[in-house]
């Protein structure tokens, strides 16, 4: 996986008489859609697989409190 290029069409952006603020909206909106900050952030810092695995396994456990709090009765 390290080391792999990843192959995609490039984001392109026209400006054009909306003005160049509405154009790096709609351009953040796209890098949003692409999933291209999400990737960005992860990759920044380095996380352990133990940690990463600890994290996974707590943000589901939020995500069945959460869950189990809107649903009352239901127990998971």
């Amino acid at each position: 996986m390290i080391g792999e290029a990843v192959q995609c069409k490039p984001l392109e952006v026209v400006v054009g008489d909306k003005g160049i603020e509405r154009a790096i909206k709609h351009l953040k909106r796209k890098m949003a859609a692409e999933g291209i900050l999400r990737e960005l952030k992860r990759r920044r810092h380095y996380m352990k697989p133990s940690i990463k695995r600890r994290k996974k396994e707590s943000e589901a456990a939020r995500r069945r409190r959460k869950r189990a709090k809107q649903v009352p009765g239901v127990i998971g």
